[in-house]
C-alpha cells in the first residue's frame, strides 16, 4: 500500500466536477480529505491523503493532472521538538486524528506523524511550543 499527502489546486472550471470521487471508482484508490477550501465557480485548494497500489496511485495522479488540477506534495509537516515537550497532554485534547496520544501508564505523549492531517491545532495548544510547522524539502510531486 502506497500513501501520500497531496495538495490539489483546482481552477474554477474544475471545482464543478467530482474528480476526486473518480479516484475511488476508476483507480481503486482511497482518499481522506484533510483540509479543503473549494467554493462553487471559484478556485480551490484541497489537502488529501491518497492511498492505494503504487501503479494505480500514479495513474490517478495523471488523471488529476489531465483534468487541469495542479498536484503537489504537501509543502509542510508538523514536527515535535522532543526536548521542549513536557508531556502535559494539552495537544492530545485537540488532535482530531489521534496522531498525538498519551501512552499509559508512563503518561508520555507520543506523536505518529503518519496520522497527522496538518490541521495545526496542536501548535497553539502546546504551552511549551514543542509543536512546530516546517517546510518539506521536496514539495513537487515526483512521478
Amino acid at each position: 500500500m502506497y500513501s501520500k499527502i497531496l495538495m490539489l489546486r483546482f481552477s474554477a472550471k474544475v471545482s464543478q466536477k467530482p474528480v476526486v470521487c473518480y479516484l475511488t471508482k476508476r483507480f481503486d484508490l482511497t482518499f481522506n480529505i484533510l483540509n479543503a477550501t473549494i467554493l462553487p465557480r471559484k478556485e480551490g485548494v484541497m489537502v488529501l491523503e491518497l492511498s492505494g497500489e503504487r501503479k494505480q496511485f500514479r495513474e490517478g495522479v495523471k488523471f488529476l493532472k489531465s483534468q487541469g488540477i495542479d498536484v503537489q506534495n504537501a509543502g509542510q509537516e508538523i514536527k515535535r521538538l522532543k526536548p521542549k515537550c513536557t508531556h502535559c497532554g494539552a495537544c492530545t485534547a485537540v488532535c482530531p486524528t489521534g496522531a498525538l496520544d498519551i501512552e499509559r501508564p508512563s503518561m508520555n505523549v507520543n506523536f505518529d506523524q503518519r496520522k497527522c492531517s496538518l490541521c495545526e491545532l496542536c501548535i497553539p495548544a502546546c504551552p511549551s511550543r514543542a509543536m512546530t510547522v516546517r517546510p518539506i524539502n521536496k514539495i513537487f510531486f515526483e512521478e
